[in-house]
This record gives C-alpha cells, sequence and structure tokens, in this order.
C-alpha cells in the first residue's frame, strides 16, 4: 500500500503503526518521526512564516484566507507522480493543516483514483478511533488494536497518580496575539492531568479571547501553549507578550507556576504523542505525583528583566 499524509498527526500516526515503509509522500509540516524527513512533501504555506511575529501570523493566515480561501497550497502534479493508494486528510481546521477539500480537489483535478480518508478528531476518544480507522484502512487493525489499548493504560496511569490531589485552575492559551483558547482535545487532556481548565470547551473549536476577560481569571497555573510553536518558540513569544501575561496571571509567574510547552509535538496534533502531552501536563500540574516533564518539553517561565535580551 502506498500512503500519502497531509497532516502531522497522520504522519505519526503511520509510524505508530509501524507502515514506514508505505509512506511515500507528506505536508510541509510533518517533522516527525526523523526516519521520515526524507519523504516528498505534497503541500506548503501560501507566505513565508519564518521570523514572522505570532501577530503577524495570525495577519498572514486571515489574509491567504480571505484570498485564496485557504492557508495551504497541495501539488497535485507530485500527488499524482506518488500514485498514492490511501491519503489522509483532515477537516478539522483549515488553518492547522491541508483541509480536505484541497486534497479531494487535487484528486478530482488528476483523476486519481485514491481512497481519500479524513481524520477529524476533536476529541481524545475521537483522536483514538482516528488510530484505528488508519489501522483498518492499511490493513493493520491488530496494531491499531495494540497501539490504543496502550494508550489507555498510559492515560489511566496518569488519572490513578493525581487522584485526590487539589485541581490546580489551570489558564491555557494556544495564541498570543490575538489570545486564543484552546478547544478540542486540549481542555480534556488538562483535566485528566489533574487541573481544572478555566478557558476553553473541550470538544469544540480555539476562540479567540479578550485579555479584559482572562485577566478576571487569577490562575494557579499558566500555560503557554502556542499551536504549531516548539519549546523555544513558544518562550520567544511569552517573552513578546510578558506584560500581557503578567495582567492575567500575577500570581502563577510569581509563584513559578507558569511554563512553556512544545505544543507543536505534544498538545496540538491529534495523533498519538497527545498521551505524552497528559503526562507532560500532569507532571507540570502534580510534579509531587507525577514525574517532572524532560526540559526539552516544558520549562517554567520568567518574564525577561527589562532591557534584557528575549532569545533562549
Amino acid at each position: 500500500m502506498r500512503i500519502v499524509s497531509t497532516l502531522a498527526s497522520g504522519t505519526e500516526i503511520v509510524a505508530e503503526l509501524e507502515l514506514h515503509d508505505c509512506l511515500v509522500g507528506v505536508s510541509h509540516e510533518c517533522d516527525y518521526p526523523p526516519e521520515l524527513q526524507d519523504r516528498p512533501r505534497v503541500s506548503r504555506l501560501r507566505f513565508d512564516a519564518e521570523g514572522l511575529s505570532s501577530g503577524e501570523i495570525d495577519e498572514a493566515v486571515r489574509s491567504a484566507m480571505a484570498e485564496h480561501g485557504s492557508v495551504y497550497v497541495v501539488d497535485g502534479s507530485l500527488l499524482e507522480r506518488l500514485r498514492p493508494d490511501l491519503i489522509l486528510a483532515q477537516a478539522m481546521c483549515e488553518v492547522c493543516a491541508v483541509p480536505t477539500g484541497g486534497i479531494e480537489a487535487a484528486i478530482a483535478e488528476r483523476g486519481l483514483e485514491a481512497r481519500l480518508l479524513s481524520l477529524d478528531a476533536h476529541t481524545i476518544e475521537e483522536i483514538l478511533t482516528s488510530i484505528g480507522e488508519v489501522g483498518r484502512a492499511a490493513e493493520v487493525e491488530e496494531r491499531a488494536v495494540d497501539s490504543i489499548q496502550a494508550i489507555r493504560g498510559r492515560l489511566d496511569a496518569v488519572q490513578a497518580a493525581v487522584t485526590g490531589s487539589a485541581r490546580p485552575r489551570t489558564l491555557a492559551l494556544e495564541w498570543l496575539d490575538p489570545p486564543f483558547a484552546p478547544g478540542h482535545w486540549v481542555p480534556e487532556m488538562i483535566e485528566l492531568a489533574g487541573g481544572e481548565n478555566l478557558v476553553g470547551d473541550a470538544g469544540r473549536a480555539s476562540r479567540e479571547v479578550g485579555w479584559a476577560d482572562l485577566a478576571e481569571r487569577d490562575p494557579d497555573v499558566l500555560i503557554v501553549m502556542p499551536c504549531g510553536y516548539g519549546l523555544e518558540a513558544a518562550k520567544r513569544d511569552a517573552d513578546a507578550h510578558a506584560e500581557r501575561l503578567l495582567s492575567v496571571a500575577p500570581r502563577a509567574i510569581e509563584a513559578g507556576q507558569a511554563f512553556v510547552v512544545n505544543a507543536s509535538a505534544y498538545l496540538n496534533r491529534s495523533g498519538p504523542r497527545f498521551v505524552t502531552g497528559v503526562e507532560l501536563l500532569a507532571g507540570l500540574l502534580h510534579p509531587d505525583r507525577f514525574g517532572v516533564p524532560a526540559p526539552n518539553t516544558a520549562r517554567v517561565w520568567r518574564p525577561p528583566t527589562r532591557g534584557a535580551p528575549t532569545s533562549v
């Protein structure tokens, strides 16, 4: 079987199911696992995001959506040459990854006979369902069942570890300019990890919120998790918005309970590594009950000293 994945979480599911040899193409965003980075890229952004601030990226995304109706360009010619039997896509978010509609158009234009599987998870349970769907489509259903069982076991271990502890009131921010409250599976992750999620609704889209509204929350814990950002990029963005963050979470920051995380790897994606994200959050919220996260996954954030450089 020849598989093309047009979303990072799809590529990670393919790897989880040990289908490395079947994967013939990936999206521009697929950066894990390392051994699959040599696959041809079937998509690209319509703008160069390198060096842009979160506000500038937000503006570029809105402009691309208004002008083109999409943030991404699909290379239909390459897709045709790859001759996939199965294409993994998503319709959950037009900004997060190549939307299903763009792949459907390329399939129709090129007359491809590939099966299109849209992985549209909005909850943790639906992420697990997606793993099963890919397993069935690729005829490795038993591997998928084993993977799902292993993930459930890890989730159960987290819950057992944090049960009975006080639940820190947790403010998580998925974007800073403008501020966005997390949605989909992230509020569930925080709750499973033993926190009380203050903004954002499980199973629903992430939503823009106002700084003034956030100032009323007074969280015990602040977690900065910009969508698509790794740890260092998240820190730089938090540094750039330090005054705003101080205005909404002064008590958490003063207590050393403000964190930046590698959200791109462990929180934003609807793939198997979300369970590592739950473990990461449990370690931040309950370090006495669960292992402290590795320093390359999460870090205490403190506002930069005035006049000091903000780079890491």
